[in-house]
């Protein structure tokens, strides 16, 4: 799978470069709009076209990237910030009441729709770029607490970690100095892949309103201001849709091909 990693990296570099070169130079600035210009098709002069305001829609696109990246990489960072430290503690707590704690609540997020968890989040607390990170990091603690753990409970069986016990070490040391080495791997893998669903989420969100607002691109509200002119302009809906999609692709191969390089039983496999 070395040739799906090479592309979903590619695809991702895209991206982030795109979302750091919207800081220093994007082709048009977006604030100024031209009715004159609107709805214009990929030329020369715009190369993805212009929106109905007559805003270069290319312009647009990279300041988007950069919104979305921004989002997801938050969002991730606290769902990891917060969820490993609970799998690690509900691993080295088996069977006791942290352990279930953590597990039932864990369950009861997961009783419901992600997408639903946000639009309430956001609904409550206001339509907003940071209360999005917010809606869709809460959602992200508990995935990666139940992946953390899964992952932990069999390095704690091993003989090397009864060692580490009986040599007098605490659980907390054993977990930051030998099960969290260990499962690592795992949660970079874990860590692109809600990645890419905050990509989605944070589109999603953006959709319906409660993502980030005017004037700040969003390639989720793009896609909502354009659904009714597809017919005259299809540029308009296709080239967000299509970044969204091609974004979500490359993380996700990203994903594949880093568990495919980092996993030893699927290491050298063709």
């Amino acid at each position: 799978m070395r040739g799906g990693l090479v592309i979903g990296a590619a695809l991702t570099s895209a991206v982030a470069g795109a979302a750091v070169l919207s800081f220093i130079w994007t082709p048009a600035d977006i604030t100024q709009l031209s009715i004159a210009a609107r709805l214009q098709p990929p030329s020369p002069e715009f190369w993805l076209g212009t929106d109905h305001f007559g805003r270069d829609i290319l312009s647009m696109i990279m300041l988007g990237a950069r919104v979305s990246l921004a989002v997801a990489l938050v969002a991730v960072g606290i769902g990891m910030g917060l969820g490993v430290p609970l799998g690690l503690l509900a691993a080295a707590r088996q069977g006791g009441w942290i352990d279930d704690a953590v597990m039932r609540l864990n369950d009861l997020i997961f009783a419901f729709p992600s997408l639903v968890i946000a639009i309430l989040i956001t609904a409550v607390l206001g339509p907003s770029a940071v209360n999005a990170i917010i809606a869709i990091g809460i959602f992200n603690i508990p995935v990666f607490a139940r992946v953390t753990r899964g992952a932990a409970l069999p390095v704690w069986t091993l003989d090397y970690i009864r060692a580490a016990r009986v040599s007098g070490k605490g659980a907390a040391l054993i977990s930051m100095q030998h099960i969290l080495p260990n499962i690592a791997n795992l949660l970079i893998v874990q860590g692109t892949i809600q990645f890419s669903m905050g990509i989605l989420a944070e589109a999603g969100l953006s959709y319906v309103g409660l993502g980030a607002q005017p004037p700040t691109p969003s390639w989720g509200r793009m896609l909502a201001e354009s659904q009714t002119m597809v017919a005259m302009a299809p540029h308009v809906a296709i080239i967000p849709g299509l970044c969204i999609v091609l974004t979500v692709l490359g993380l996700n191969l990203l994903g594949d091909g880093l568990r495919d390089r980092l996993d030893p039983r699927l290491r050298g496999q063709p």
